[in-house]
């Protein structure tokens, strides 16, 4: 049976955003100024759909001119944020906020009130906010004003109850022009009014006799069925189910409340989940040069003044690559892109999207420049109690290669109890790490802009960014990527058990688990069995663990490391350095005197590595290496088998030979001078 509001009046402050009377004064977030246009444009949407509404654009201080502006017009009446951190707020900031939202309620309601004691009947909504049940940083005005508001719907509650005058509170977390300001547009969209409107209207029924309750967003029970809207006869006919508190939960802070489900939920969870498995979402395209890569690795923590870093930084490197774990980057956008919201039985609320875990397997070293395809598809939906996990499998292409898979574990709040199965054969499990100290560890520290660095990779989530979100969220400052402690915890693998080698990087999984703040360390704790590498990282300064169950999968060091190279084959280079292995048998403590420093020659032929050589003129009495070298070298010089003899000779000014780009070095440059001693001096065919 529908519920009919035929003949009532209804007074809605702040509503720019039966027969309604419109208040809005239209002033700015911040209570300045004045504007009409907020309230005329409801008016409009009223009356075009065959409703009564008449603008007022007094403030709520003059309660006495807005309940005139409804007697006037139907005979009868029924029915800003200023944030500042405590410290800096003004008496102005103060005042305004308990102005508007306090004394504004105040005298509106008296100016009500003996109308609604006269008839017999009236019913009142106030609106508080979760910042006033729970505290929110930075509005400690604002947080007063509204739990100041549930004392005073309480005690109308107790006084009118006697003249059939009902008062109730809602605390919603609603899309609006206040939560614009600090909200992204799709976080916006997905709180809209009217999600919260039916549970309004069905409190401000005659048939309705709640009174002096408290409605906030929080798991419930669920009402909407999907591809349905949501109407107050549906809240009637719950209304036992959506008050049982049997299996209630208590939020702690504001953090639940924004993240839970609001009790008159908008989205039926996975009601036909099996319809969204196996879905494909549509393709995605990522397009990028070295300044992708560069920018990437810098937001992950490299930096110049590590000298085994720059392969990753500078693109004139003559092994310039692209780090492993860019891989999430350019398959990212299967999931920012709004993708999922087209999926059949995915009917999700994205504020309550949380990155579970992450696994990503390369089947090539990324390329540094190109353009790359993902094509994503739901691979199974889990139903975790609490909420819902999608494993969303991510296959990312160049041309018609494939280049890397990443697989999503997208954890929804709140959406769980559907009656699916709680594991999968598809998902990439976490592994614990072996019960035994960790064979290396590495600590490094992030930077306080880190979020601000990574987020320029494509993860624009203002809660890496903006106080004002994150403050909503339950954090007190901006919180790092998780994706980027995963950068983190991958290249310290990398570096210290694959010699910075981007070829040797198989795969990676993680589990997030904790948030990082940007300033704070990173500890790697790192166990190898075999070629896995399994890795827990923690915040330092707090021992508490962000990464878990993760590890990296390596390559063995066959492959396309040196050992694989061919060695010699009738390179003209053997026998200058033949000729060096002598001499260095004969004279190499007088060497190791003159010179000090290790020397690494990488010898090309036809573009391809065909030859390592290693002099070492720092220890002992010298040594000759051919093929792979346990130590370091303190430069490393690549040139072709036939430049290499055309300097040797003297055909060719070693100069310019590295300015024209046929010598490539790295290292400590300074050090090539020396290499006269050695070439000119002892290597005479």
């Amino acid at each position: 049976m529908s519920l009919s509001f035929e003949g009532r009046v209804v007074l809605v402050t702040g509503a720019g955003g039966g027969k309604n009377r419109l208040n809005d004064l239209g002033a700015d977030t911040k209570g300045g100024g004045k504007s009409s246009a907020a309230a005329d444009k409801v008016v409009e949407e009223i009356r075009a759909k065959g409703g009564k509404a008449v603008a007022n654009y007094d403030s709520v201080e003059d309660g006495e001119k807005l309940i005139q502006t409804a007697l006037d017009a139907f005979g009868r009446i029924g029915v800003i944020l200023r944030d500042r951190s405590f410290a800096r707020t003004s008496d102005l900031d103060w005042d305004l906020i308990q102005r508007v939202h306090l004394r504004g309620s105040f005298l509106v309601t008296r100016a009500a009130w003996n109308h609604m004691k006269n008839q017999k009947f009236g019913r009142i909504i106030m609106t508080a906010s979760a910042a006033g049940i729970y505290g929110n940083f930075g509005q400690a005005n604002y947080s007063a004003a509204k739990l100041g508001l549930l004392g005073l719907a309480n005690t109308l509650a107790i006084e009118g109850r006697k003249y059939n005058i009902h008062c109730n509170t809602i605390a919603p977390v609603a899309g609006s022009r206040l939560t614009e300001t600090v909200m992204p547009p799709d976080l916006v969209a997905s709180l809209k009014p009217e999600y919260v409107a039916p549970l309004v209207l069905w409190l401000c029924h005659e048939q309705c006799q709640e009174n002096g309750g408290l409605f906030e967003r929080t798991q419930g029970y669920i009402v909407r069925q999907r591809n349905q809207s949501m109407k107050p006869e549906s809240i009637r006919d719950h209304w036992e189910k959506i008050c049982d508190f049997t299996d209630a939960t208590k939020p702690a802070n504001i953090q639940v409340p924004l993240h839970g489900v609001l009790t008159l939920s908008v989205f039926s969870y996975f009601s036909s989940q099996t319809k969204a498995v196996g879905q494909k979402l549509p393709p995605t395209t990522f397009s990028f040069n070295h300044t992708q890569c560069i920018l990437y690795a810098l937001g992950v923590g490299m930096s110049t003044k590590d000298p085994d870093h720059l392969r990753f930084l500078y693109e004139g490197h003559p092994d310039f690559s692209c780090l492993p774990t860019f891989g999430v980057i350019s398959s990212q956008a299967a999931m920012m892109g709004g993708g999922l919201s087209s999926v059949p039985g995915l009917n999700i609320d994205f504020t309550q999207v949380l990155h579970g875990e992450q696994y990503l397997e390369l089947y090539k070293p990324l390329p540094t420049s190109g353009k790359l395809t993902s094509e994503a598809t739901i691979a199974d939906v889990l139903d975790k109690g609490s909420g819902a996990v999608i494993l969303l499998d991510v296959n990312t292409y160049s041309g018609n290669e494939l280049v890397c898979y990443n697989q999503f574990s997208v954890f929804v709040v709140g959406a769980g109890g559907f009656g699916g199965k709680r594991s999968s054969e598809k998902a990439k499990p976490p592994l614990p790490p072996p019960k035994r100290s960790p064979d290396a560890v590495v600590i490094d520290s992030t930077t306080r802009d880190q979020a601000a660095l990574y987020r320029l990779s494509g993860d624009w989530n203002p809660l890496h960014i903006d106080p004002s979100f994150a403050a909503m969220g339950g954090f007190k400052a901006p919180i790092l990527h998780g994706l980027c402690s995963f950068g983190f915890a991958a290249r310290h693998v990398l570096k210290q058990f694959a010699d910075n080698d981007p070829s040797r990087f198989k795969a990676i999984k993680v589990r997030f688990v904790k948030p990082v703040m940007p300033g704070q360390s990173l500890q790697t704790e790192m166990w190898k069995e075999g070629n896995r590498v399994h890795i827990q990282c923690k915040v330092k300064e707090t021992d508490a663990v962000v990464l878990a169950g993760a590890y990296v999968d390596l390559h063995g060091a066959s492959g396309a490391s040196p050992e694989n190279l061919s060695q010699g084959g009738g390179l003209q280079s053997e026998l200058v350095f033949a000729e060096i292995g002598r001499r260095i048998k004969d004279v190499g403590s007088e060497l190791v005197k003159k010179v000090n420093a290790v020397f690494g020659w990488e010898i090309t032929k036809d573009g391809k590595k065909a030859a390592q050589w290693t002099i070492d003129l720092k220890s002992g009495s010298g040594s000759l290496h051919k093929g792979p070298y346990s130590g370091k070298a303190d430069v490393t010089m690549t040139v072709s088998d036939e430049d290499f003899m055309e300097v040797v000779q003297g055909k060719l000014n070693p100069q310019k030979a590295f300015f024209s780009g046929k010598l490539k070095v790295r290292g400590n440059i300074m050090l090539s001078q020396k290499l006269e001693v050695i070439l000119k001096d002892y290597a005479k065919l």
